[in-house]
This record gives C-alpha cells, structure tokens and sequence, in this order.
C-alpha cells in the first residue's frame, strides 16, 4: 500500500532530505488501492520538487534526470536510480536494491503501445530552491531493538541467573581439554590405568553437571522469552484496538497475520538463538584464551581463518534479504491460489473450468519452485565457500601442531588438547552466523511490529468529551466535502448538508456509490472530513472521545460481523452480563426469537463459522437484534433490512417503528418500502443531495425520488 510513499520518501533523501514515512503518508494518505500517481506527483510538489509524468519508450530512460519512478507491474512504484551498460538498477520498496536486463526491464515496466512504440509511464523528478528552503518534519523513532529491551528490563534478575549458569558451564567445559592432555601424557605415558579411570569418573561427572546447569539455564530463558512473547502479543492486540477505524481500510488481512507471526519468530530468537550466542560467545572467548596460552602461531591462523569466513558470509547478507522478499511474495502467492482453488472448488465445477484453474495453480508452483531453487543455489554457494575456508584452516593448523610435537615445542597431549579447542571453537563461529542471519530476520519483524506500535491512537486528545454540550443532540452536517484518496479528483461527498432531527427518522437514499455509507461513517467517526463539519447539537463530533460516543450507537452496517460464538453473546456483544429481558425483547423486535426456539440448544447454540451456518436474512435479523439490544440514543442502520424476504422485513420494520420512539434513527436503504414513513427522506446522488422531503411529497415532485420508487412499490393508489 506504501509503495508510492516510500519512492517518494527516496526520491527526497537522495536529494538530502530524511522524511520519516509517518510524515508523508500525512500529505500522501494510502487507501485500500494503494496510491496514485497524481497523489504522489502533488505530493512531491508540496514537498519543493517538480514531478512531471509521462509515457515513454525505454531508450528515453537514457536521456531523463535520474532517479525518476516508474509504474511498475501496473500496480507498484520503484525507483531508477541508475543505468549502465543496458543494467537498470532499481530500488523497490518491496525488494531492495536489485539490477534488471532491457528485457526484464520492458516486461514489469512497458504498459501500452502507442505508435507502434512500446511505452511505460515514468515520473520524472527535479528539486527546486523551495524543496531546500522547506523546513523538514521529524519524528522521533525508536530503535527496533530499543522497543524489544523494554520488555526485558523487568525479568534483568533472571538474566543474572542465565549468566551464572553460562560461565559455570564454560568453566565446566574448559576442564575437558586438560583432562584429555593429562590422560595421554600421564596415563598413557606411565601406563597408570587408575589414573585414566580416574580422569574419565571426573570427565562423566563433569559432563552430568554441565548438562544439568545447561538445562536450568534453558528453563530460565523459555520462561522469560514465553512471558515476553505474551506480553509482545497482548500489548500489540491493545494497539490495534486504540487505532482509528480508517487504519484496517489500509491494511490487508494478510499484512496484521504476518505481523502476528512476526512475534513467533521473535519468540524463537529469544529462546533459541540468544541462548546459543550468548554460550558461544562465552566459549569463544574463553577458549581463544587458552589457545592463545597454548600456541601464539596457531591462534592467530585460527583467528585469519574466522575472520575470512565471517566475511565470506557476511557478503551473502544482501542477496539473501533479496532472495527472502521474492520467496515469500511467491508464497503468499501459492497461499492465495490455493485458498481459491479450495474455497470455490463448487463454482469451479458448476463453471466447468477445472482446468484452467489447475494450470494457474501449476504456474504458481513453478514460480514457487524456482524460488526455491534461487535460495538453494545461494544456500549451495555460501556453503562450499564455508566448507573451504574452514577446511584449509583446519589442515594449517594440523600441519603446524604436529610440525611443533615432532620438533619438540608441543607434546602430543597438548596437541589433542589443541584439537579439543579448535573443534570447540569452530561451534561457536558458526553459531554466531546463524545468529547474524537471525538477527537480520528479526530485525525486520522489529520494525513491522513497531511501525504499528508507533501510530498515533484514535483517542489522541486527552480532553475529548464524554457527554453531550447541549440540550440539542441533534446531527448536523454543514456543507462536508469527503474523499477517501485526498487527491482523487472527484468527491465522494460534495457540500453535503442536512440535519438529522432529534428523536426523528432520517432516511438516506440513493443508487449505488452516491456515498449513502460514507455518511454513515463519518457520523460514527470512521474519517475526518476533507472540508466543513459534523455537529451534535452544536459541537463538533471531532471533539468527542470516540469511544464514548459510539456506546451512544446501535449500529447495523452492511457487512456486519457474526462472532463464531452462542447466539446469545452475538446479540449481547458488550463486555456485561447478558440481560435476559432484554435479549429476548431484541430478539422479538428482530422476528429472530421462534427460529432460536426451535434450536436444540436454543440461545447458547454456537453460530458463526465453527458453527450452525445462517442465511443472510438470520444474520441480519441477529444484527438488528444486536443493535435494538444495546438500547442506544441513536441508531444507524444501513441496508439492515435487504436480504429479508418480505413477510420479515414488514414485521421487522414495524416492530422497529416502535422501537425507534424517541430515539434519533438514520437508515440507509435501497428497498425504499422500508424508509417510506421516515419523518424526513434525504436523496443523493453522485455524493449531492438533490431532494430533500417526505415520501408523499417527494412522489408527487416527480423527480429523482419517484424514478427511483417507481419500479418498487404502487403509486397512484
């Protein structure tokens, strides 16, 4: 969804200006679609740079300012930031610095053919006087590692513990290579039987306590890490609970479950690998010691080799990030093909295109495949580069270690206790690279997690209201301009004004896309509007704390929610004990109670997914319950009623007449057999409000509200 945003925040810093993300996406918001290169070419414009879009053929590339963005795969935006020898090299913010032929350039970037030339829309970007002379904005930005330390300040005793059982078992372990020196140049060498014995009763012992330190220390770290793990999931689900309601329009069912799993994968950091670095970093240290006394000569070879194969290792950091990205793109891929294939396997059958589907399903294999063959062959490629390193290393060091016993500087005892080391000290070299690897990984779900603990709550003002300024509680609407994308060209309101009377019935009616639903939730408090104001009474809704005010709600919208929980908790949703009176008087009002009756279990059956399956018209019976339940001073229902039949939509409407006494009600409806008694009837269209009035005299007008009635119900009787 950042895409765009991101092109732009490079763009600046090459330029020399660092704009954090947060700020931005303030003067280029994303959507559900992401955002559009109008948005981020007058993005750039606010910000001092001139942005000048364009079509063109690939050889112009050569000849244009760079960096520009390119409209990439016609639903993303990169970077080039260079070009050389027929090599494109590109900066995605999904994927990192990565290079690409003509060819490969022409198959992501070329949209359309225009002349008989092949063209791809490109941004052309150039700073100017203003863009240096504008103050930039900051934000303060914790380190991702920081936000981790918070939660191990608290369990710091614990770590005392583990650091203890660390040098207790290093120390335990730096007996053996003495042990195994004094066995061949005092046992073997006197042929003293009970000496070696003697050694071996003391290595077994020692090996029982260091197991047994090892796996107290273990205990420790899982009961930490798991505690931190918790406190990590709980207080990011606390998060996301205070975001404002337009956060989850931009966010994918997919981008919050990686996120979850993000917190696993900081889990198994914390219990696995800081465990391990920890331990062999300890060892390494202590061991490199002993080599040290044991043989200057033969450390420092160790020390060149380690060295040399840390570097090796470290030059596949980038390629593997790379690697990384494209795979799990291909994954999530594979992931949602599949839940597709499975999901409509009956429409696939009634359709009767079982194979094609199954050929989309193989392609994505393929690309699967090749991923994996991509991280085989960098896999492959690091590790014989390791192996020869390590190899060599070992064979210099045996050759001067046995150079040294035949000349005389080192017995042959010292020279099995030198061999004792290396080995101990080769673990932990390797360890420390798989540890680097990691912490490149968990660094990355760091900053995913910590973006969203970064976000501003939806509750930011600390002296929001919670009651009512006045008397009047009347909604007002004064001449409110709204968008979702602020620089989409067209309004999905434009001057909107009216009031909704309180204790009255408003009804608001119109086609399809006139923005009926965005007034709904711009009085629930969704979005801010682009332009004029929402006032209950005479206060504008923006002063009132969110929360408050929507527990003054009862609210049915279109796609409602059916909680995979007892009828009776999907009706009485909120936090208190269910209220029986009152749970069965909504279920009447709803004309839900007999279908419930006649279930065996009656208001504790479970519904929802890991339940008894409903129709559309029960679940949205329930859902008015929900909201006739809370008992609310204003009721919002959006098309609450239009996959009723119509014997329950009548009974339905006229139990809720009832209902709605002295209550502030707006309804959304297509079936305007449902709004028609409304005590006033708002028309829309095209996000304006063209008639304003009741049913019979908007009918008699004979304008947009008869057109629209008159295919639904009787006139002129």
């Amino acid at each position: 969804m950042q895409c765009g945003i991101t092109c732009i925040q490079m763009i600046c810093k090459y330029y020399g200006k660092d704009y954090n993300l947060d700020i931005l996406s303030k003067y280029c918001p994303a959507t559900s679609e992401g955002v559009s290169l109008l948005g981020i070419s007058k993005t750039l414009n606010i910000l001092g740079l001139n942005a000048d879009a364009g079509k063109m053929p690939i050889e112009e590339l050569a000849t244009i300012s760079l960096p520009c963005i390119l409209h990439w795969k016609q639903n993303h935006f990169v970077v080039l930031y260079r070009l050389k020898k027929n090599k494109y090299y590109i900066a995605d913010p999904g994927k990192g610095l990565v290079t690409y032929t003509e060819q490969e350039l022409k198959k992501y970037w070329i949209s359309t053919l225009s002349n008989g030339e092949e063209k791809g829309v490109t941004l052309c970007v150039q700073p100017t006087s203003s863009f240096y002379e504008k103050q930039e904005e900051h934000k303060s930005e914790k380190s991702s590692f920081s936000f981790l330390f918070n939660y191990f300040r608290q369990y710091r005793h614990y770590f005392g513990q583990i650091i203890l059982g660390l040098l207790i078992g290093c120390i335990l372990q730096l007996i053996f290579p003495f042990l195994t020196q004094a066995i061949v140049d005092v046992g073997i060498k006197h042929q003293n039987l009970n000496f070696i014995y003697l050694i071996l009763i003391g290595q077994l012992m020692l090996t029982v306590s260091r197991t047994a330190v090892d796996f107290i220390r273990r205990w420790i770290l899982l009961h930490i890490s798991m505690r931190i793990n918790i406190s990590l999931v709980s207080d990011f689900f606390i998060k996301l609970l205070k975001l404002p309601m337009s956060f989850f329009d931009t966010k994918l069912m997919g981008d919050l479950l990686q996120r979850m799993s993000d917190h696993n994968r900081v889990e198994k950091f914390l219990t696995t690998q800081t465990l391990s670095v920890m331990f062999s970093l300890l060892s390494f240290i202590v061991f490199g010691f002993v080599l040290l006394c044991y043989n200057l000569l033969i450390f420092c070879i160790f020390l060149a080799g380690s060295i040399s194969y840390s570097i090796w290792i470290t030059l596949f950091l980038k390629r593997r990030k790379q690697i990384d990205y494209f795979y799990f793109e291909k994954q999530a891929k594979n992931s949602n093909k599949t839940y597709q294939l499975i999901t409509a396997m009956q429409e696939i059958k009634l359709q009767d295109c079982e194979q094609r589907r199954r050929w989309e399903w193989e392609d994505v294999q393929a690309e699967l495949f090749d991923a994996n063959m991509r991280t085989l062959k960098l896999q492959q490629t690091q590790e014989a580069g390791s192996i020869l390193i390590n190899e060599i290393k070992n064979i210099i060091i045996t050759v001067v270690a046995a150079t040294a016993v035949i000349s005389g500087q080192m017995t042959l005892g010292m020279m099995l206790a030198v061999q004792y080391i290396i080995g101990q000290l080769n673990a932990p070299i390797e360890q420390l690279m798989s540890f680097i690897y990691s912490l490149q990984d968990v660094k990355i779900s760091l900053e995913r997690i910590n973006e969203i603990h970064e976000m501003e709550n939806e509750e930011s003002n600390p002296d929001a209201f919670i009651e009512f300024q006045s008397k009047d509680k009347s909604l007002r609407l004064k001449n409110v301009d709204f968008k979702y994308d602020s620089h989409a060209p067209y309004k999905i309101l434009d001057g909107v004004d009216f009031i909704v009377l309180e204790g009255k019935v408003t009804a608001i009616v119109g086609t399809s896309g006139s923005g009926k639903t965005t007034i709904i939730k711009l009085l629930l408090g969704y979005y801010h509007v682009l332009d004029g104001e929402i006032n209950i009474g005479t206060t504008n809704i923006e002063r009132f704390n969110m929360k408050w005010w929507r527990k003054q709600c009862g609210v049915v919208m279109q796609d409602g929610v059916i909680f995979s929980e007892s009828i009776a908790r999907n009706i009485a949703v909120n936090d208190e004990e269910i209220d029986k009176k009152r749970l069965a008087e909504a279920a009447r009002i709803a004309n839900i109670d007999e279908y419930v009756r006649h279930l065996p279990l009656k208001y504790n059956t479970l519904i929802g997914q890991d339940g008894v399956g409903l129709s559309q018209g029960q679940k949205q019976r329930i859902l008015i319950a929900r909201a006739v339940y809370k008992n609310p001073q204003y009721i919002f229902l959006d098309e609450a009623t239009n996959a009723l039949d119509a014997n329950n939509e009548r009974v339905i409407v006229e139990n809720l007449l009832d209902f709605y006494k002295g209550k502030t009600v707006v309804v959304v409806a297509h079936r305007l057999s449902t709004v028609k008694n409304a005590d006033q009837i708002v028309v829309i269209d095209k996000g304006k409000i063209i008639e304003t009035g009741v049913h019979q005299e908007l009918v008699a007008n004979k304008k947009a509200y008869y057109n629209l009635v008159k295919n639904q119900l009787e006139l002129g009787k």
